[in-house]
């Protein structure tokens, strides 16, 4: 199922003890976008050549290949939250762009992201072109 879910509160506070029923859950459907129902040509699978040369470009800034799993990770380090959220925000608004969302988590200074192609199960051009977005944007901050 994919869609929004939003759910109404009234009152101040959350009560603690009430579980929301699915019946109470408005749902809507999924947003249409011009591009995201056709998989450009960088969304497609790398071959195992140019996945190589290119996987093997990334490691030297520090991306690593994610263990069972066709995917790249990357953990960064900031001298405070607000240059994580800052960098956050600059990678979503070029993932937007691109139509390309990365799995991240941050907590305080740190931002752990991961890059696949869901559309493809692996790794495509798309994530290199994250990638390199991503280490460019990280040493600007």
């Amino acid at each position: 199922m994919s869609g929004l879910i939003f759910s109404l509160r009234t009152g101040r506070l959350w009560p603690c003890s009430r579980l929301i029923r699915p019946s109470s859950l408005l749902l809507l459907p999924p947003l249409s976008r011009d591009n995201s129902s056709k998989m450009s040509s960088d969304a497609h699978w790398l071959s195992p050549a140019d996945r190589d040369q290119m996987v093997m470009e990334l490691r030297a800034s520090g991306w690593v290949e994610v263990e069972d799993r066709d995917a790249i990770f990357k953990e960064l380090h900031f001298k405070t939250f607000n240059q994580a959220f800052g960098f956050m925000s600059r990678v979503a608004l070029q993932a937007e762009k691109m139509n390309h969302h990365p799995e991240w988590f941050n907590v305080y200074n740190k931002v752990q992201i991961t890059l696949t192609t869901h559309d493809c199960g692996g790794l495509s051009k798309r994530d290199i072109k994250m990638a390199k977005f991503i280490d460019k944007i990280s040493l600007s901050m």
